[in-house]
């Protein structure tokens, strides 16, 4: 049985099946996405969702939905289903009784005698959505109708009736098409065999977005249909409805739907789910390839492309778009700076995140030379920019660490801002922007030296250790033995965050295994829980436990204790580099804590963020790529040091995973000597408790 489906009392519950969403993309950008009974709920729902413009990073909602109404013995039954304002019209979710998630959304309707199916289905890089309604049963002749509603307006708003929008049908072969205002494309309408359509440009009013309410938003739109279509269905018929921003030959939609699912993967357990969620970041317009940071509502975000890239590509061999995603970047990057979200150059992490993923990239193309050939010039770029200085906010000071400074905007990932301000503002030397940095400088001058480049490695050689020094002596809080968050010109700030984690995973370290099992200690005793690190410690005044409510209480809650799956795989790295294959029992708990949340929120994929308190319930984008790569990292580690632990002792492991083994350990500093004696086989068993806490224990202990 497929691992995704619902029977006919879970789709009957509209406060079950409302929660749970569907997506779908056709790898350019667009996406179709709604609740599984198809009752949009945002305003970012939509059945056709896409760009028009190759210079326009938004979204656009075209189509919003379709109603489909079976007619028999002029008896007619709306298996639709919306929210208005205190009230569901039509109802059409009772007549439910089977929802598919593989190989696409497919629901079963059963009305008296009646057995419909409804497939939903994307055309990849082309922007057409398909639906194959497929009569199963019927006693008497039956007539199917559909009705679409029009939104086109930018996926961010929410749409009014209005005296500007065209609501006239132009008949085009099969259809019709319709562009409600100038700037547009048209949206094509057809079907694959013999329709009347029945021109009644109208307004529907007050379509009501329960999440948008939710969130603080507004929350109830007008939309337009311009008429329906109506045919003649026969048992075991099929009937092909196509949105298109083209026009198509009708003749050829049976066709194309046919070849279209031939091509789609059974999403039959929870990585195959995981995989095929990996693919639908990627987004090919032109000669970009991009990824889209989580769905419905963020585009490209450069720091969360190189963040994600690794997992969401290389563990599925993916090789090829790895390497267009980052050829893309690259020809967007100027100063040694990454464009962020969009083409604002604002993010301090990006660039160095760029050092990870090559790291990453590595024995996937033929080792460090092959890096170091086409990807040496950038790598040496971004470094020179950031010891010369970018701009006013970013620069290297003479103790060789990175200081970046802006009051008005949060540089690092921690990036939410309130009336102006950052909520978590960290101006300073911040400990995760140094840990990356010091792993470029080595990286890049361990390439620069193998492939011959004397002079990059004679202005840098004395870099490493300078960074190491200074880092040590300025992060390192002896008193409770983890790493500052920030350094500032008023000294360390010691609020425990989850930050310091990426010191201790990256493949140079400053870091010895005494000090790294200090850190992971402190972020087991406060931050882990089963769906990744809290961003501030619950005993923290500040910590906030739910990320609820609307924007401004959200913003404030963003990075003060809501949970983030990301950085697990950077625990996760920590702890099998310090407790090796004794810990894959831990991480495949780790994992184990992501079985259901598939089938919940997101299906077939893994959202942003959790709340910080239990029960950790799901919040944010309902598929987030760093989310989705940060899992399949996870598990790829749990590969290879499963065949570490089933090969001979003599044996070392083999395969691309193994290539991010840490260096060795640093030399181990003052302020850090006197732990000097702890052992390799002491720093395993601490290691091995470091896993999440009990379910049983979790609502009493982590309780706010």
């Amino acid at each position: 049985m497929a691992v995704i489906h619902f029977d006919k009392n879970e789709l009957s519950n509209l406060e079950y099946s409302l929660q749970r969403e569907m997506l779908s993309t056709n790898r350019a950008g667009g996406y179709m996405s709604t609740t599984m009974v198809c009752c949009n709920t945002r305003k970012y729902h939509g059945l056709i969702v896409c760009p028009i413009r190759e210079d326009d990073a938004n979204n656009y909602v075209l189509l919003s939905s379709v109603d489909e109404t079976v007619v028999q013995h002029a008896q007619s039954f709306n298996l639709a289903i919306h929210r208005y304002p205190g009230v569901y019209e039509p109802r059409g979710h009772k007549y439910i009784t089977d929802f598919l998630y593989t190989p696409t959304p497919t629901l079963i309707y059963r009305v008296g005698g009646v057995v419909l199916k409804k497939e939903l289905l994307w055309i990849h890089a082309r922007t057409q959505l398909l639906i194959r309604y497929t009569l199963l049963e019927a006693r008497s002749d039956t007539w199917l109708r559909l009705r679409p509603f029009l939104a086109f307006r930018n996926s961010h708003t929410v749409g009014k009736a209005n005296m500007y929008a065209d609501g006239h049908s132009y008949p085009i072969p099969g259809g019709v098409k319709n562009r409600l205002y100038e700037g547009f494309p048209y949206l094509h309408m057809q079907m694959n065999t013999p329709a009347d359509f029945i021109a009644a440009p109208d307004w529907y009013y007050n379509f009501e977005y329960a999440e948008e309410i939710r969130r603080g938003y507004p929350g109830h739109e007008d939309l337009l249909t311009p008429g329906y279509f109506e045919c003649r269905i026969a048992t075991g018929q099929s009937v092909i409805f196509s949105g298109s921003t083209e026009q198509i030959d009708p003749a050829t939609l049976a066709a194309d739907f046919d070849e279209e699912l031939s091509r789609r993967s059974h999403k039959i357990d929870f990585l195959s789910c995981l995989r095929h969620s990996a693919r639908q970041f990627i987004a090919r317009q032109g000669d970009k390839t991009e990824v889209v940071a989580g769905y419905p509502w963020f585009g490209r975000w450069g720091r969360d492309t190189f963040i994600a890239l690794p997992g969401i590509t290389l563990t599925q061999g993916d090789v090829k778009t790895c390497q267009e995603v980052i050829d893309t970047m690259i020809r967007e990057m100027h100063d040694g700076l990454f464009p962020n979200m969009g083409t604002a150059y604002n993010s301090v992490d990006s660039p160095l995140w760029f050092f990870w993923t090559l790291q990453a990239l590595e024995p996937y193309i033929g080792g460090p030379q092959a890096i170091w050939q086409k990807y040496g010039q950038p790598m040496k770029a971004i470094l020179t920019a950031y010891r010369r200085g970018i701009g006013e906010h970013i620069s290297v000071h003479d103790n060789m660490l990175v200081w970046a400074s802006n009051p008005h905007l949060a540089m690092t990932w921690m990036d939410a801002v309130v009336d102006g301000h950052p909520v978590t503002g960290r101006d300073g030397y911040q400990v995760e922007i140094n840990a990356l940095w010091y792993n470029a400088v080595c990286y890049t001058l361990e390439l620069a030296r193998q492939g011959g480049d004397q002079a990059f490695a004679d202005a840098w050689a004395d870099a490493p250790e300078r960074i190491k020094q200074s880092f040590l002596s300025l992060f390192w809080y002896d008193a409770k033995e983890f790493l500052a968050d920030y350094v500032d010109d008023h000294g360390q700030n010691i609020l425990i965050r989850p930050n310091q984690i990426i010191a201790c995973s990256l493949p140079y370290s400053m870091l010895n295994d005494t000090q790294k099992l200090f850190v992971i200690s402190t972020v087991r005793r406060h931050l882990l829980t089963p769906k990744g690190l809290r961003t501030l410690s619950p005993r923290n005044p500040l910590y906030k436990g739910r990320c609820e409510g609307d924007q401004t209480t959200r913003d404030l809650a963003y990075h003060q204790g809501t949970v983030w799956p990301w950085l697990l795989e950077h625990y996760v790295r920590a702890c099998f580099d310090i407790a090796g294959k004794s810990f894959l029992p831990d991480a495949k708990e780790i994992i184990s804590q992501f079985y259901e949340d598939i089938s919940s929120y997101g299906l077939a994929s893994i959202p942003e963020i959790y709340d910080g308190d239990p029960p950790h319930e799901q919040r944010g984008a309902i598929s987030q790529a760093w989310s989705v790569g940060a899992i399949l990292r996870i598990q790829e580690m749990i590969d290879t040091y499963e065949k570490e632990a089933a090969a001979p002792t003599d044996t070392p492991a083999t395969g691309p995973a193994t290539a991010a083994t840490p260096a060795t350990p640093a030399t181990k500093s003052s302020a850090t000597q006197k732990h000097s004696s702890a052992t390799s086989a002491e720093a395993k068993s601490a290691t091995k408790s470091a896993k999440p806490e009990k379910k049983q224990k979790r609502n009493k202990k982590n309780k706010k």
